[in-house]
């Protein structure tokens, strides 16, 4: 079984998977979309464009039945690809996944409109000062300040003006209808803390994915995989080993 995963910073990459099988292998897609002229349309207008984008790779490897790991906005992507074209996709690793991040009556996203509005703006007007400032609170484990570092370096290596593109596509985002249209099983996997998903977040998405299953990691923060890389891949381990 091939293995799609998707993640927001990295160089795309094919390699063996650990049981070193020629069926098997690990796909890694940065996301980095491209600056289009005023006048053109933009693919990039809806994370659809990204699904779009990650369904021509498989397209292109003739991948079918594949494992797709998304982490945070990416998990959502994961989803739309697998709604689009389902027979890609055998089982869906959604790490910290947001349907929608504004909170909506009785919808929590943990954020306020005014809460993303004034994030926007700043990305806007200072991208390196965002950075710097956002990163401890996205990882959530100030006991280890190199994660945050880490993950500032990260944003620092990003063109400010995709990075301010693609953060306004997904913080507007609201793919809540999308959810019940989900037929590939599912593993959500939430974090005991997480300003970016809360917990009400990871219950609403588990409620809404039919068959999902929602698993609560003792790890806080939103990057998991850097932060408890071993719960984690035990977590997704467990899950693909389900038949």
């Amino acid at each position: 079984m091939g293995s799609a995963a998707t993640k927001a910073c990295g160089a795309s990459s094919l390699r063996p998977s650990p049981t070193g099988t020629a069926s098997s292998c690990s796909i890694t897609w940065a996301l980095a979309p491209r600056i289009f002229l005023p006048n053109d349309p933009d693919p990039y207008a809806t994370l659809q464009g990204y699904a779009d984008d990650l369904l021509e790779i498989c397209t292109a490897l003739e991948l079918r039945g594949a494992v797709c790991v998304g982490h945070s906005v990416s998990a959502m992507i994961g989803v739309l690809a697998a709604i689009t074209e389902p027979e890609r996709f055998a089982k869906l690793v959604l790490v910290g996944p947001s349907p929608c991040y504004i909170n909506d009556g009785d919808y929590v996203g943990g954020f306020t409109q005014q809460d993303i509005a004034e994030l926007l703006d700043t990305l806007e007007s200072n991208y390196l000062g965002w950075s710097h400032a956002m990163a401890p609170v996205i990882m959530g484990n100030p006991d280890h300040p190199e994660l945050s570092t880490e993950l500032t370096q990260s944003f620092c290596r990003t063109d400010p003006a995709i990075a301010r593109q693609f953060a306004r596509v997904t913080f507007l985002s609201d793919n809540r209808a999308d959810l019940p249209l989900v037929r590939t099983p599912a593993l959500i996997l939430q974090c005991s803390q997480d300003v970016i998903a809360p917990q009400e977040v990871g219950a609403y998405v588990q409620r809404h994915l039919t068959g999902s299953r929602l698993v609560t990691l003792q790890a806080t923060g939103h990057c998991p995989n850097l932060s408890a890389p071993a719960e984690t891949t035990a977590a997704i381990q467990a899950f693909l080993s389900d038949t």
